[in-house]
């Protein structure tokens, strides 16, 4: 069988863990100083100030839009998703009392189609963009950069497909004002479940801090405790029960966090083999309708091979017949979800229904072989 995925933690790695669960006395499990390293680890990697090790990605996009709100940073509660996205960078905003607008995507890096974004912004005012670069694609960075600043959007990158991607040689998850990565299995890196939050601004970073853990202040910098605690009054004692704004419980563990130190080590690797593959593909592949190509401006870290085809149907029965994990193209059109259509009017959005009824995606990871890749793509060429 030909895998979609292959796990990035390996059997160096379960033997390390083994060892540092037997010390004497038992280290701590739960979020401690481990996590501390992991997030100035992740943060120096990815070129930002500050980074927060949560649970999950889908749980970084939570937070993050949460602390925004409580934070007072929205001018309204409109948000521009992309239709071809992820549940939770749809449904986030929905749970938040946010009103998600969906924007189609284009078919050269599948995501937002600029002139539509433009005339969104123009025509809503929104307050935030999440912008999603699917599967390690690179989005035409700075003009979306330039249309954020012209309209005073919040720009906001959803990188969990696109861990180790570069535009202009600085990393996908740099560009925005927060930017959310996913640490799950058969991701670009993974502790079993767990992501992160990368930001350049200090008192969202605070935020963000403490909504994490209930809203307390414990993971705060002794300064901007003592800050809290003298202006609500509140002694060291009595501090460790008081809550400075509504939170939740989102943390990961020391125990994730120690597979993630040593996963981070081998993203450079990961991402070059992914990359090698992305080029294998484009070169083999005939008939693909997407206008994919390699940018040597940029590094695409691509998370799976996206295709288009009007044969879908029977090219994705050849490969599952051959015993090649295949997928619909992330999760299609949004739009098109019973979660979206129960609440709103389905837009018209050409790009996103194209993908979802012609797009699947086909392995790509860091032990897939070019023999392998011949093979998949042989099925693929079969079909005009």
């Amino acid at each position: 069988m030909i895998k979609l995925v292959s796990d990035t933690i390996n059997r160096d790695d379960i033997n390390a863990l083994i060892e540092w669960l037997q010390q004497d006395p038992i280290p701590r499990l739960t979020k401690g100083e481990l996590t501390l390293q992991l997030e100035r680890k992740w943060a120096e990697k990815i070129g930002t100030k500050y980074s927060i090790y949560v649970n999950s990605g889908s749980s970084a996009i939570l937070l993050t839009l949460a602390a925004l709100k409580e934070s007072g940073r929205l001018k309204n509660n409109k948000i521009v998703v992309p239709a071809l996205s992820w549940a939770t960078d749809v449904s986030s905003p929905m749970l938040l009392g946010l009103e998600p607008i969906m924007c189609d995507c284009n078919l050269k890096d599948l995501s937002c189609d600029l002139e539509e974004l433009e005339k969104i912004f123009i025509d809503n005012n929104p307050s935030i963009l999440i912008l999603v670069s699917p599967l390690g694609l690179v989005p035409k960075m700075q003009e979306v950069i330039d249309l954020c600043e012209k309209y005073n959007i919040i720009l906001l990158e959803d990188v969990c497909e696109s861990m180790g991607s570069k535009y202009q040689n600085k990393y996908l998850g740099s560009f925005g004002f927060a930017s959310f990565f996913s640490m799950y299995f058969g991701h670009h890196l993974s502790t079993i479940e767990g992501g992160f939050i990368n930001t350049n601004d200090e008192d969202f970073y605070h935020i963000l801090l403490m909504m994490r853990s209930h809203g307390w202040d414990r993971d705060l910098p002794k300064w901007k405790q003592q800050e809290l605690r003298e202006e609500y009054e509140c002694s060291d004692f009595d501090a460790l029960y008081n809550f400075y704004t509504p939170g939740f419980n989102l943390r990961a563990t020391d125990l994730q966090a120690f597979i993630g130190l040593r996963a981070v080590d081998k993203l450079d690797e990961y991402v070059t083999k992914r990359t090698i593959n992305f080029i294998h593909y484009l070169s083999l592949i005939k008939n693909n309708k997407l206008q994919l190509s390699d940018d040597n401006n940029n590094t695409i870290s691509n998370f799976a091979m996206p295709i288009v085809h009007k044969n879908r149907d029977n090219i994705v029965k050849d490969l599952m017949g051959a015993e090649i994990e295949v997928r619909p193209l992330i999760a299609g059109n949004m739009a098109s979800k019973p979660m979206w259509t129960k609440r709103y009017k389905k837009p018209k959005l050409p790009n996103a229904e194209l993908l979802e009824k012609q797009g699947f995606y086909i392995p790509n990871h860091q032990d897939l072989t070019l023999c392998e890749i011949k093979t998949i793509t042989n099925i693929i060429n079969s079909y005009e």
